[in-house]
């Protein structure tokens, strides 16, 4: 009991460390969330995968509910949950001699037919020596392909951007930043046009990281967005996170630029880790459980006359829809919105898409 009550004070600690912004941004979360789920499998007490599996549940549903809009946290839940599958079904086959560790892969025919009752026959409470550590070892692979996910996109900034071109992005992400700059390294001449993004106006942080680099940098007005695209060569954005449908849930403005450059035919890249792919849709057109509202203080002055009689919304993100987008670049390379869901089904099991 006492066990179950320290697990569960961690979870609420990270809860309250990600909603009062101690911990911020996709890749940190997922981090935190990480060592978490690892802290809980190492040191939890448990028999067998099915127990284990009903353990990382309950915490998922409880991080998922206290965080709806950090997609990332229960991604990693979902990603965690198909690997014990997975090293259960390894040993399984092991034990039974039906595989030898050569042939300890997944195959291509099961990754694209497996369903939902493909697994039915598989018994999970049957307890395996060993499990704990290969699952283990898998959640340090993955902690491993976290830290080098930045680089392996930025690596392939070089197959994407020319010398001499226009690229237009918006607000300010970690991922655009490396990308950017590992792209002014090694081309010539790059300009940079910068959307604000306001009112939080994070596109002028992005702007000051770049301005010592070897490149022109223009900040402009998320009004000029359309005048700007007939200029520009491509569009290269981050994104919050990859819905199943192939479109985005991305910074407010992400939609503006998306049809500017459809209606300019200017390539749109979005830079998105995997652990960004979330195997939901939207839900709604309204954005009620989709979006969230941020302070409305910068567009409208609260001590302001106008304020009296008015109601302000300020959106944080925009859905564009997987038509508008031309390339994903993720840390295993680039991939079309339409194969988006093969990506999900190499990452999450079928049964884990509703925690």
């Amino acid at each position: 009991m006492n066990e179950q009550t320290f697990e569960k004070k961690q979870v609420l600690q990270l809860i309250h460390d990600i909603k009062v912004k101690q911990v911020c941004g996709s890749f940190d979360i997922t981090t935190k969330t990480l060592k978490l789920l690892k802290d809980i499998i190492s040191s939890g007490k448990w028999e067998h995968a099915e127990e284990l599996m009903k353990i990382l549940r309950i915490y998922g549903h409880i991080l998922k509910d206290a965080l709806p809009q950090e997609t990332v946290v229960a991604n990693l839940v979902r990603r965690i949950l198909k690997i014990i599958r997975e090293e259960f079904d390894l040993l399984e086959a092991k034990v039974h001699h039906l595989i030898d560790d050569s042939q300890a892969t997944l195959s291509l025919h099961k990754l694209v037919t497996q369903t939902s009752e493909c697994d039915v026959s598989i018994d999970y409470t049957k307890p395996r020596s060993g499990l704990k550590e290969a699952i283990l070892d898998h959640l340090q692979e993955i902690e491993n392909e976290l830290e080098i996910s930045w680089e392996s996109i930025c690596a392939q900034a070089e197959q994407h951007v020319h010398s001499t071109e226009v690229i237009l992005t918006l607000s300010h992400s970690k991922n655009t930043e490396h990308f950017l700059k590992k792209a002014i390294e090694k081309r010539q001449s790059l300009t940079i046009i910068i959307a604000e993004c306001a009112p939080a106006c994070r596109g002028h942080n992005l702007a000051a990281s770049l301005a010592s680099k070897n490149a022109e940098v223009i900040v402009i007005p998320d009004s000029a967005i359309f005048a700007m695209m007939s200029r520009v060569n491509k569009v290269i954005i981050g994104t919050h996170s990859v819905l199943a449908n192939g479109g985005l849930r991305a910074a407010c403005g992400a939609y503006t630029v998306g049809l500017a450059a459809k209606h300019y035919s200017v390539p749109v890249i979005v830079l998105a880790p995997m652990y960004k792919l979330a195997p939901i849709h939207l839900c709604s057109y309204q954005q009620d459980a989709f979006n969230s509202l941020g302070n409305a203080e910068g567009i409208l002055p609260y001590d302001c006359v106008a304020a009296r009689s008015a109601t302000i919304y300020s959106p944080i993100f925009d859905y564009v829809p997987p038509e508008l987008v031309t390339l994903f670049i993720s840390n295993t390379g680039g991939h079309a919105p339409s194969y988006v869901y093969r990506l999900l089904t190499e990452l999450y099991h079928p049964d884990d898409y509703e925690i």
